[in-house]
């Protein structure tokens, strides 16, 4: 059911459009000169991926009415975060021979360990209705059986998503002749130790795969939905995700091949949007697309064994083809789930708003338990 935005929810979103959009186009700019340059543009992905949290976090702070208690410490950290990573870009582009790969990495694992930090410093109630906590379907705050069960769902539908990743790889290898090329990787212990890293790994560089998913799961997807419907606004969120990438398609991706690289990508971000956003609605819990999105992204430099695959990539237009009908056929096709065909009424992301979540039928203290303040992120960022 398609609703108009309120005036503030207009507000916040123009904010949120001129940091999530508006950064990447200008940033994309300085990308430009140093790639023609010959020079690192490494650090401008990282700093991208923060851009839309930071406008979701500009939207609140901005828009904010006195009375409001938000997760200052945790936004403020976040920000100073950002706008640190974009200082590095545009250093950058005055000291082109100097490499900024350590000091990135640097302010990644020190920045997500400082929020961290920050974050635990949030109360708990502020935590909830911001959409930071690990969600309703947590085991520690269930009173009734229909609860518990949701405990495991986030890491059920995390674990689907792996399945479905590595299913991707074997089918391409599949449909390329050669099914046996998928094995010889997992016979590196190298790559069983880099598998099992992947989780401490994880909670050092976090904020980057946050900085995305808060922005496109956690604020733009509830109010496209709100506006366009679960489905349409799901879809118009995975053009528009894709498209957000235009930059490191142009200058870090795939320079060579660009256009399969648009194309490519916006197969990508339209499938892994639906699977995702799927995830986000079924949870509401932010933390589930934040880690698939961490696998995602960190997984293909494990399996290859470096990570430079994910930049100078040659894509042949079959390539496109065939990562299209995988896509389409494995994540895409959850566009067909009932939850997308829900008619019920969307409510869009307010900070701090209280919600009445779904009644258990027949159960009064389910509905007691479940009517606790919380920001509803899914029906109030490769």
């Amino acid at each position: 059911m398609e609703k108009r935005l309120t005036k503030q929810e207009k507000k916040q979103l123009w904010i949120f459009v001129a940091a999530a959009f508006g950064l990447p186009l200008l940033m994309g700019v300085l990308m430009g000169i140093n790639f023609y340059r010959g020079a690192d543009v490494s650090v401008f992905p990282n700093a991208q991926m923060y851009y839309p949290a930071a406008g979701v976090m500009l939207a609140v702070l901005l828009t904010r009415k006195p009375e409001d208690r938000v997760p200052v410490k945790f936004y403020t950290g976040f920000l100073v975060l950002t706008g640190i990573l974009m200082a590095l870009c545009v250093v950058s582009v005055f000291l082109p021979q100097v490499s900024m790969a350590a000091a990135v990495n640097l302010v990644l694992i020190v920045g997500s360990l400082i929020s961290w930090v920050l974050l635990l410093l949030e109360k708990k109630e502020i935590r909830r209705k911001f959409g930071l906590s690990w969600g309703r379907g947590s085991r520690e705050d269930s009173e009734t059986p229909g609860e518990a069960r949701q405990g495991i769902r986030p890491w059920l539908w995390i674990l689907l998503f792996l399945f479905l990743y590595f299913l991707r790889i074997f089918l391409n290898y599949v449909v390329e002749g050669m099914p046996g090329a998928f094995f010889p990787p997992f016979a590196n212990p190298y790559v069983w130790l880099n598998l099992a890293l992947l989780p401490l790994n994880f909670f050092m560089v976090y904020t980057a795969f946050f900085g995305e998913e808060y922005g496109w799961r956690g604020f733009f997807q509830p109010i496209l939905q709100k506006r366009y419907g679960k489905r349409l606004g799901v879809l118009i969120l995975g053009v528009c995700w894709g498209l957000w990438h235009l930059p490191l398609n142009l200058f870090y991706y795939s320079p060579d091949t660009w256009l399969q690289s648009v194309f490519t990508q916006q197969t990508t971000c339209i499938g892994l949007g639906i699977f995702f956003g799927l995830a986000m609605m079924k949870t509401k819990n932010i933390w589930v697309p934040v880690i698939m999105h961490f696998y995602n992204n960190n997984l293909i430099a494990v399996m290859a064994g470096t990570g430079d695959v994910i930049s100078g990539q040659v894509i042949r237009w079959i390539d496109v083809l065939l990562l299209l009908g995988l896509n389409g056929v494995l994540f895409a096709s959850f566009i067909l789930a009932k939850d997308y065909r829900k008619e019920k009424p969307l409510e869009s992301w307010e900070p701090g708003k209280e919600t009445e979540p779904e009644k258990a039928v027949g159960s009064e203290k389910a509905a007691e338990a479940e009517g606790e303040t919380e920001y509803e992120v899914q029906s109030g960022s490769l």
